[in-house]
């Protein structure tokens, strides 16, 4: 499968207080053309700001953003995204990468209708096409909203919260994006409506033989549709590999705790599983490995290995082809 998208070595810093504080630490990964990576964590672990970061979305200053590299290997060539001007980066931005942003009441334009806010797309990305209002009623009517000829004259607050992420989602087709960003795509939609969301993207994924960028903070929701997830934890990827590969045998201690804390339908334990402590905020991160104060594996090693945990910090280790992790004594490591 062709790779689409290779980040190298990517940071992201946020001044505050005449201080850089670093949020995101030199991650690296890649995106195949057609496929989904799920990019897992808690919040505030640099999931977001990492792919605000590919198309120079974070405002520079206060944002200051460095990378080895940043390619996008598109139909219509290959753009360097590290060193693109502000007007190659406004063709890439929607024509080429597209995003679903959480809170789409937040998102969508609340004075203004929704054909109106479809159309400035199209106009910006597809000037080409003549007949706007058949292409967005086109979309609407991909992306699962019924009576779309109607729901042009909408505004965003008569619609509910799931269809108002239909309209954001159509939105982002309205480009014909080879790579779609979701950002926690299903917040505060119930659970219903999640798993529609979630059909809808594997559906125009596979129809459209698009890429996803899936952020979550949920493994068990990402593990319906990821191919390939990376977790991240306080600014860095711990660990990266095939969905059914990472979910049936996690190698990061933190990766098991996400998969011990998600709850068990038909379950008898009375509290749900919870992981200690909290993150490091940026500009406190320890110098060594940044999970080890929460490490129930921490607490089994001796002082020797311990001692390592807390001085330095973990590379990258591949324990099985394409499955690496950012761990000293990874669990379950393959020989």
């Amino acid at each position: 499968m062709d790779t689409l998208l290779e980040v190298k070595n990517l940071s992201v810093s946020f001044a505050s207080n005449r201080k850089l504080l670093e949020v995101v630490s030199g991650i690296s990964f890649t995106v195949r053309k057609g496929e989904v990576l799920a990019l897992v964590g808690e919040s505030g672990c640099g999931k977001s700001a990492s792919c605000l970061a590919l198309t120079g979305l974070l405002p520079v200053p206060p944002a200051k953003i460095s990378a080895e590299k940043i390619l996008f290997n598109g139909d219509s060539g290959t753009f360097d995204l590290t060193s693109a001007d502000r007007r190659q980066l406004q063709k890439v931005r929607g024509g080429h990468i597209a995003y679903v942003f959480q809170e789409p009441t937040a998102s969508l334009n609340p004075v203004m209708r929704i054909g109106k806010q479809i159309s400035e797309v199209l106009k910006l990305h597809r000037p080409e096409l003549k007949d706007h209002k058949a292409e967005m009623i086109s979309l609407l009517t991909q992306v699962g909203i019924t009576s779309p000829e109607s729901r042009l004259n909408s505004y965003p607050h008569e619609l509910s919260g799931g269809m108002q992420q239909r309209v954001m989602i159509a939105m982002a087709l309205a480009g014909n994006p080879e790579l779609l960003i979701a950002d926690e795509p299903t917040t505060a939609l119930d659970v219903t409506v999640q798993s529609q969301i979630l059909e809808l993207l594997d559906d125009l994924r596979k129809t459209r033989k698009m890429a996803i960028i899936l952020i979550s903070h949920n493994l068990g929701v990402v593990s319906r549709l990821a191919d390939r997830i990376a977790v991240m934890y306080a600014g860095k990827i711990v660990e990266s590999g095939s969905a059914a590969e990472l979910l049936l045998s996690p190698a990061h201690p933190y990766t098991r705790a996400l998969l011990g804390a998600i709850p068990v339908l038909g379950g008898k334990q009375e509290r749900l599983n919870t992981i200690p402590g909290m993150v490091p905020p940026p500009g406190a991160f320890p110098a060594g490995c940044r999970f080890c104060d929460r490490c129930e594996h921490f607490k089994t090693l001796s002082i020797e290995l311990q001692n390592r945990c807390l001085t330095i910090q973990p590379e990258p280790i591949e324990i099985l082809t394409g499955h690496q992790v950012c761990c000293f004594s990874p669990i379950g490591e393959k020989k």
